[in-house]
């Protein structure tokens, strides 16, 4: 990427794991919360890194960048998880350049994704980018790297499809609840965590259940309540859970904490009671099925249902895959032109010098010279000969790097570094 002029190191990397080799346990040790991101990001500039996004979601973490070599991204993110160097490279990716770019479209239109056609990732990717972009190691490649992704995303969601039908983590949820729990209207229904999640999951909750026994615990409370009061929900104070959980036929979990928030010391129940963590790292600890009568599904095993809607969406990942394309071509179209930027700027600058030399010149040696458009006329055609070339040079039929170098030797330019 060094002859891209957008970075002083060579390549561009993805290094990350996803729920394809990693599992829940796993996942979690190399999640990232804003915390984590920002001190990753700040220890790539600090270490001379000139680009970076990290992005993490439920199913996958993600470092995209610049470095002299993959270890370096690698060590950022294992030194700010839980997570090990070896147990990283035992389930990890590392994609390099184009296959990096290509990875990232594939990710950020929801191919990628665990159920396919979920677009959570592209929210996550663009938030990852105006976080690097405030803590200033973001670089016009990712800029317009990124603004790619998300063009080909609306556009497969607008053209296409495959995102039609309401499956996501929110909706498999309830759909695991009506096939598992009878009389689903009149039961007690909890949801500990307000975040995203939580709110898809509510949504959904009052759309196919039919149930106005649900209650909302948040740590803030006042979000619950903003949710609460939009669908005329109970509210709870968090230290109201342990006695709520007790009253409650179903426990949905969606606090996104970096550690469990549910553990068996808060669970007694005396009736069947279903539990569902749709949080990485789990936030719904391994001991609690330990419990008699309790039952905990995690979203690795919601995320695996298939249905109707899964398999017709499937039918249009061809035309999906083409915007794909369509997108990227244009994207690899304007990086090649980022390759013979600078000789344009050092011709512009070479012309700009005669010019400079032979309005000198024309004064002295004409009287009543009208240098005021004499200016004008000469700036318009060097913006036409540099026009010119610039068009030249874009053209595919043109071998670049010959052009580029009988222009520089022509004009002997001199390149300036980046």
């Amino acid at each position: 990427m060094k002859d891209y002029h957008i970075s002083k190191h060579n390549s561009f990397y993805t290094i990350g794991l996803s729920y394809q080799k990693a599992d829940a346990i796993v996942r979690g040790k190399f999640s990232l919360d804003d915390l984590a991101a920002d001190a990753i990001l700040s220890q790539a500039l600090a270490l001379g890194i000139d680009g970076l996004i990290a992005t993490s979601t439920c199913n996958r973490t993600e470092l995209h960048g610049f470095a002299q070599h993959p270890f370096q991204l690698i060590k950022l993110l294992c030194d700010n998880t839980i997570g090990t160097v070896e147990e990283f490279q035992e389930v990890a990716y590392v994609y390099k350049n184009n296959d990096a770019i290509s990875h990232l479209f594939r990710v950020g239109t929801g191919l990628d994704s665990q159920i396919l056609g979920d677009f959570e990732i592209i929210s996550q990717l663009r938030s990852g980018f105006n976080r690097s972009k405030k803590i200033g190691i973001a670089n016009p490649f990712l800029e317009r790297l990124t603004n790619s992704v998300i063009q080909a995303s609306k556009r497969i969601k607008n053209e296409t499809e495959i995102s039609s039908g309401a499956t996501s983590v929110a909706f498999a949820s309830v759909q695991y609840i009506l096939k598992n729990v009878p009389d689903i209207s009149e039961k007690n229904i909890l949801l500990f965590g307000t975040g995203k999640i939580g709110r898809n999951t509510c949504e959904n909750l009052i759309k196919h259940t039919k149930n106005n026994h649900i209650t909302l615990i948040n740590r803030t409370k006042g979000k619950a309540e903003k949710i609460a009061g939009k669908f005329n929900l109970r509210v709870k104070d968090y230290g109201d859970l342990q006695t709520e959980i007790r009253g409650s036929d179903v426990l949905i979990v969606a606090t996104g904490a970096q550690s469990p928030t549910i553990s068996k010391e808060l669970i007694y129940t005396k009736k069947p009671l279903l539990v569902l963590d749709l949080s990485i790292p789990k936030n719904v600890s391994d001991n609690v099925q330990d419990l008699e009568n309790v039952t905990v599904i995690h979203l690795d095993h919601l995320s695996q249902m298939t249905d109707d809607t899964l398999e017709r969406r499937k039918l249009f990942i061809p035309h999906a895959e083409d915007i794909i394309e369509e997108v990227k071509h244009d994207f690899i179209q304007w990086l090649e032109t980022r390759k013979f930027a600078p000789v344009i700027k050092a011709l512009k600058k070479k012309l700009k010098t005669m010019k400079d030399e032979e309005m000198d010149y024309q004064s002295k040696k004409i009287s009543n010279f009208n240098e005021q458009q004499a200016d004008v006329i000469s700036d318009r055609i060097i913006q036409k000969i540099t026009k010119q070339f610039a068009n030249h040079l874009k053209d595919d039929s043109v071998d670049a790097d010959t052009s580029l170098a009988f222009i520089q030797k022509v004009f002997q330019l001199e390149i300036e570094t980046p």
